[in-house]
């Protein structure tokens, strides 16, 4: 077996899912990329962006300029910022419903709505079929959150079909940002490979068709792809904000929390208070899940991110990554409810996929430390905001359809 080998700046290694490589000064390719940051011509980034969008203004106001894929939380109220104020587009913004949703985000998500004033489209699946996907990709790949993002990556390049809009905008490549599996000048821009290879786990729908028995084809519609042909015709492209304006999250969602009043809130197993509030499972579940498979959790994304912007030192960020990987998880009942199965039944799951990625599940405990005073200085440091809590002083359970506020 081979052995991974860890950057000397951040806190990943040659294992990281994505592909990550580290040169002869022991620096990864992330870490590289992300240097790009402080010595590109940003202002010509910007300049390259209004050239690239000026052929996609429509002359008439009842036609939309381009899509925008938004949730309750991550970067859409930025996005949004720059589309609409910066770039003067019209947008048409989309949403797909993963139904795991939180009060803070259906909270998040009417506020955009109101203060950016846009039309929203929302992709609300037949739950049914929802759930048999989910039993199907968590028993099989080992991943609770397949759905969630075949939905949110194909809804948008299927509404770009159907309305004849061709430009998708979107915030930072993952990959990109991560593990610098591109350049900022290289303008990556969407793809069917990279969604299939990196964002669903090598398995599209077709191929959940051709390899699970379990699935129809009526299941797996909504999550199809539109063929070469469609995509042509259309014009359809996608590009990615992140390649043309240093791309900071922590900054510009404390720019939206003042200009746009986006709330924000704590979880058990991060210390970032910005991300994914609008879910109950991605910090919870999935993120555990996504320890289990890979040896690491979001909380070592969150970290390296920090690091590379200069906001925590290597050890500083080891420290708080010791204290959030193993916190408990929060709110799994809401899921065993949801999807109809047991903790028995579950507890079997996380057990297969322990035991498939070569880690001994009896081995993996919860802790219910303390913050001691190396962690609590270190968030001191970061400072992440806090102005709201997941449940807003409601109810802990799914808002499956979220009504919105006045």
């Amino acid at each position: 077996m081979e052995t991974s080998s860890q950057c000397s700046r951040c806190l990943y290694d040659t294992s990281h899912p994505l592909g990550l490589e580290i040169n002869e000064k022991g620096i990864c390719s992330g870490c590289l990329i992300h240097e790009e940051k402080d010595y590109l011509d940003w202002d010509q980034r910007w300049n390259d962006l209004l050239d690239l969008v000026k052929d996609y203004k429509c002359k008439q106001k009842v036609k939309y300029d381009c899509i925008v894929p938004v949730s309750g939380a991550n970067d859409s109220y930025f996005i949004l910022h720059i589309v609409k104020n910066k770039l003067n587009l019209n947008p048409l913004v989309v949403t797909y419903n993963k139904y795991f949703n939180t009060p803070i985000g259906i909270k998040n998500l009417a506020n955009l709505r109101t203060k950016f004033d846009v039309d929203v489209l929302i992709q609300n699946i037949n739950p049914t079929i929802v759930k048999k996907i989910t039993k199907t990709t968590l028993f099989e790949l080992g991943s609770m959150y397949w759905p969630c993002i075949a939905g949110q990556t194909v809804f948008p390049v299927q509404t770009s079909i159907r309305y004849n809009i061709p430009l998708i905008i979107w915030g930072a490549h993952q990959g990109l940002e991560q593990v610098g599996m591109f350049s900022h000048l290289h303008n990556v821009e969407m793809t069917r490979r990279y969604r299939k290879d990196h964002d669903l786990m090598g398995m599209e729908a077709d191929d959940m068709l051709n390899t699970f028995n379990t699935l129809s084809e009526e299941d797996m519609c909504q999550y199809r792809y539109p063929s070469d042909s469609d995509l042509r015709k259309a014009g359809t492209r996608g590009i990615y904000l992140g390649n043309y304006i240093r791309w900071d999250p922590k900054a510009q969602h404390e720019k939206m929390i003042k200009l746009y009043g986006y709330e924000s809130a704590s979880f058990n197993r991060t210390f970032e208070t910005y991300d994914h509030i609008d879910c109950y499972n991605y910090l919870n579940i999935h993120d555990y899940l996504k320890y289990l498979k890979t040896g690491f959790s979001k909380v070592t994304d969150h970290a390296c991110r920090e690091i590379r912007h200069g906001r925590l030192t290597k050890p500083q960020a080891k420290s708080l990554v010791s204290y959030y990987e193993n916190r408990n998880i929060q709110n799994q009942n809401l899921f065993y409810d949801w999807l109809g199965v047991d903790e028995n039944s579950f507890n079997f799951i996380l057990r297969k996929i322990a035991e498939e990625n070569n880690r001994d599940p009896n081995n993996i405990e919860i802790s219910h430390r303390k913050k001691n005073k190396s962690v609590s200085n270190n968030l001191m440091k970061l400072d992440y905001k806090i102005n709201s809590s997941i449940n807003r002083d409601k109810k802990t359970q799914y808002i499956t359809i979220g009504k919105g506020y006045p």
